[in-house]
């Protein structure tokens, strides 16, 4: 049997667009993507599996996380691998920005850095608010067989300023010269139970801490509430005139959501046992300029004008 072709035209025209609409459809219903590199620390506090949903359903979204220490995170930036960053360490995010890959750096939250080790506390730095004289106990026990630090030794964050305090000492820590120093290379968890198994002294983020404690049976805070150990964390775009392909509108909707009046709260009611893991930053701008953020009132303006 055969059909008129005007019947065949109509089907096949029917078909098409019916394939269209299937096609409009599935592009519509396809979630734009963002990529957030972001540090350990972040991550495996927990944090982010409970606010990135929030994000997600009210602005239909996708954020895919990278988790890595903050100099790895900010390298990813640069190579344009990213559309966004949450990192924790001044010099490198300063860096980023002034060479222009990153853009509109602010403080976002923050916690604090302490300094944990084993209950038996062969150094004696128990109780102790200041964080250097700690690391030159540990040193100095170090030398004589008694105890040992692990470095997380992953130009993280928290490696970086592990390596300030020893500086301030006159001290370049390494495995090679050391026999006390441990360089682990891997996250803050990792680090964490590494201490945990060889009675080792370690500097980590209170958030990740709060996170492994259950896990860590040999291990006490033993220094904490020294001002030097605050660690405020900074959100900074990745620069969409050196990566025009990246989702730039996206990464300024989560930056805005994290900093907004919503995303604080969310950030200060996130709890651990109880405990706060991480303090808002983003609208207390005197406490933001004492923590290494000058143009936080300015950069928070320019983010709430802004509607991606």
């Amino acid at each position: 049997m055969e059909f008129p072709k005007t019947t065949i035209a109509a089907v096949i025209i029917g078909i098409a667009i019916i394939g269209g609409i299937a096609y409009e459809h599935y592009l519509s219903s396809q979630k734009p993507i963002i990529v957030l590199a972001t540090t350990t620390s972040v991550y495996d506090s927990g944090m982010l599996d409970y606010l990135i949903p929030k994000f997600e359903n009210k602005h239909h979204a996708e954020v895919h996380v990278i988790s890595v220490g903050t100099g790895q995170a900010i390298e990813i930036g640069r190579r344009g691998d990213a559309d966004i960053v949450l990192v924790h360490s001044k010099n490198l995010e300063l860096s980023f920005v002034n060479s222009t890959y990153g853009i509109h750096r602010i403080g976002v939250f923050y916690n604090d850095f302490i300094i944990v080790g084993p209950a038996s506390d062969p150094a004696g730095i128990k109780n102790l608010t200041n964080s250097t004289e700690a690391f030159r106990r540990i040193c100095e026990r170090g030398f004589r067989g008694d105890a040992t630090f692990v470095s997380r030794a992953d130009k993280s964050g928290t490696n970086m300023f592990e390596l300030k305090i020893w500086s301030m000492l006159g001290i370049t820590p390494s495995n090679k010269t050391y026999a006390w120093y441990i360089e682990a290379g891997t996250g803050m968890g990792s680090v964490l139970r590494i201490s945990n198994e060889k009675g080792s002294y370690t500097l980590t983020d209170r958030s990740t801490w709060l996170s492994f404690k259950r896990q860590l049976k040999d291990m006490d805070i033993l220094v904490q509430d020294d001002k030097i150990l605050t660690n405020p964390y900074a959100i900074i775009l990745v620069n969409p005139e050196k990566y025009p392909n990246r989702n730039y509108k996206g990464a300024l909707a989560l930056a805005k959501f994290m900093i907004s009046n919503e995303g604080q709260e969310l950030i200060a009611n996130y709890k651990k046992n109880g405990e706060m893991l991480f303090k808002p930053l983003a609208r207390k701008i005197e406490l933001a300029r004492e923590l290494g953020f000058p143009d936080q009132s300015n950069e928070l303006a320019w983010y709430d004008k802004q509607k991606p």
